[in-house]
């Protein structure tokens, strides 16, 4: 696991001075929503409002929607984006957006996948999956499968095909990569992961914040969330707790996260487990950001320095199966 080690001690101080507003603010109101469908109406707009606020997504970008007829089945839905002058047609991220399989959406994280795009060059593919409480587990899992397997069916190579997500949609990345090196199917290029959730029990989460309360939410206040999704789920499911056992095929990956959250308690492990797997993982957690720091450009500094981070990284690893196909085809020939 290689660690960053360049970062500054400290965060910025207009992230410290953001931290602390929003524990004061956003954390307090929090524990008030009620969890269940109407407090999850209510989240659901106050998140995609601060979201517009502190982390648009680019002028200039275009964003195309893909509308396929819902059903009770899992169905590709979400939108291609791309960022001002991204022009590239070589490949393609899939974005898995986070906020506890309930709250958000394709179009609420613009302000990231704008970004991403941008800085690569790349066409993005966020997907919209299925939300809780009316739809339960596997219900999103499935829809981002529906979605990768039409990316193939659209001509797109898995090995130029890089997953990222954030909070639940890490999850959800890691899981699509572990189905598809368990039916041995080709892994994407690379994986890149912001303040992803490992344990859907919270208890990471939950002994770290004992060390330092996360200043947007409860380790018990996310696990009631959660439950919206997982109701009557075995959480030792293999397909919600994950086993790296076999998964030394697993993509390369970056994994971020900040150091006032608690989910930063799950990135290390995740990046623990899929070292000890044999796997290719950089870990970064930096200093006094907060939870998906990466969508709040208009207030901390480092959500930029961050995907500015996260491009280099897709742009390497697209490099370098770039290089191991062309050698591939040395070798054929």
């Amino acid at each position: 696991m290689r660690r960053q080690n360049q970062r500054p001690a400290r965060g910025s101080l207009r992230s410290r001075i953001a931290a602390e507003a929003t524990s004061r603010t956003l954390r307090p109101l929090t524990a008030f929503v009620p969890a269940n469908p109407r407090g999850v109406r209510f989240a659901r707009h106050l998140v995609a409002g601060s979201l517009a606020v502190f982390g648009p997504g680019l002028p200039g970008s275009k964003v195309v929607r893909v509308l396929r007829p819902a059903g009770s089945g899992p169905t590709p839905r979400g939108e291609w984006v791309r960022g001002p002058g991204a022009e590239r047609e070589d490949a393609v991220i899939l974005y898995i957006h986070g906020s506890a399989y309930t709250i958000c959406s394709a179009r609420t994280h613009r302000g990231i996948t704008t970004r991403l795009s941008q800085r690569t060059g790349l066409p993005v593919f966020a997907c919209d999956y299925r939300l809780a409480p009316r739809h339960q587990f596997p219900a999103a899992a499935d829809d981002v499968r529906a979605a990768y397997d039409w990316l193939i069916g659209e001509g797109h190579d898995p090995s130029r095909i890089v997953l990222a997500g954030d909070s639940a949609g890490g999850h959800l990345a890691v899981d699509l990569a572990l189905e598809l090196i368990r039916q041995d199917r080709p892994a994407p290029a690379a994986l890149a992961a912001f303040s992803p959730v490992l344990d859907l029990s919270m208890s990471l989460a939950a002994a770290r914040e004992r060390m330092r309360p996360d200043p947007m939410i409860s380790a018990a206040r996310a696990a009631r969330l959660l439950d919206l999704y997982l109701v009557g789920q075995d959480r030792a499911a293999p397909r919600l707790r994950f086993s790296f056992d076999g998964a030394d095929r697993f993509p390369p990956s970056l994994v971020q996260a900040g150091g006032r959250e608690m989910l930063a308690a799950d990135a290390i492990e995740l990046a623990r487990g899929l070292e000890s797997a044999g796997a290719s993982v950089r870990l970064e957690v930096w200093p006094d950001q907060m939870h998906v720091f990466q969508a709040l450009s208009r207030i901390v500094p480092e959500a930029d320095r961050a995907l500015d981070v996260a491009a280099e990284f897709v742009d390497e690893q697209l490099e370098v199966q770039r290089r191991r196909s062309a050698l591939t085809l040395v070798k054929e020939a």
